[in-house]
């Protein structure tokens, strides 16, 4: 991987969910709850993103949902589902950020991941999606036990990257994310970080970093 932009960027690491993968809650919890204000308040108060980034963080799913089942035992069978019938979270890849990713490698850009993502879960999306086949290497949350925004994973991530990437410094490395606070993470670190809207925004920003797209 020798590749270098006039800005100094090496390489281009993506974020999933929101960038690569339409993952939501509600594209099971449709079917599930009907009324959408009990269906509001279920997943932001009970199956919460609080409650389910403990699992990208490392905690199994068996103890998350036993735990939470425990708390609010009326709502075992929803609870259960979470994670049961998690693969009708994930509705399929986001096809433009798929097709970015896919011209940044044709033009051997180095490229590699960086997610929240339970080590439990992820090995569905790897096996069925083939684009993920493209990445140098993939940093994920759940096994390494620390999550975004935390600036460990960051340097986890740096460090891993720099075994395809000898010297690789922070300020050559671009992150893609949907999330503002991970962005502002990266920006504390010395990265350079694209806050991810839609495919043609960013796309726009990485050409005027100088980047093949």
């Amino acid at each position: 991987m020798t590749f270098s932009a006039p800005s100094g960027i090496r390489a281009v690491v993506f974020d999933f969910g929101g960038v690569l993968f339409d993952w939501n809650p509600q594209h099971l919890y449709r079917e599930l709850i009907a009324d959408e204000e009990e269906r509001r308040h279920f997943l932001e108060r009970i199956c919460s993103p609080d409650w389910n980034v403990q699992q990208d963080g490392g905690r199994t799913l068996a103890e998350g949902t036993a735990q939470l089942v425990q708390q609010h035992p009326q709502h075992e069978a929803l609870i259960r589902a979470f994670y049961e019938r998690w693969h009708e979270m994930l509705r399929g890849p986001l096809h433009e950020g798929v097709e970015l990713l896919r011209d940044l490698h044709a033009q051997q850009v180095p490229v590699f991941g960086l997610t929240n993502w339970s080590a439990e879960t992820f090995p569905y999306a790897r096996d069925n999606h083939d684009f993920l086949q493209l990445f140098g290497d993939i940093v994920v949350s759940g096994t390494e036990r620390c999550i975004k925004p935390d600036a460990r994973i960051y340097q986890i991530a740096l460090e891993r990257y720099g075994r395809y990437l000898p010297d690789l410094q922070p300020q050559q490395l671009v992150f893609i994310d949907d999330v503002q606070k991970n962005i502002d993470a990266c920006h504390a670190l010395g990265w350079q970080g694209i806050h991810h809207v839609d495919a043609a925004q960013t796309r726009a920003q990485l050409r005027a970093l100088g980047l093949p797209v």
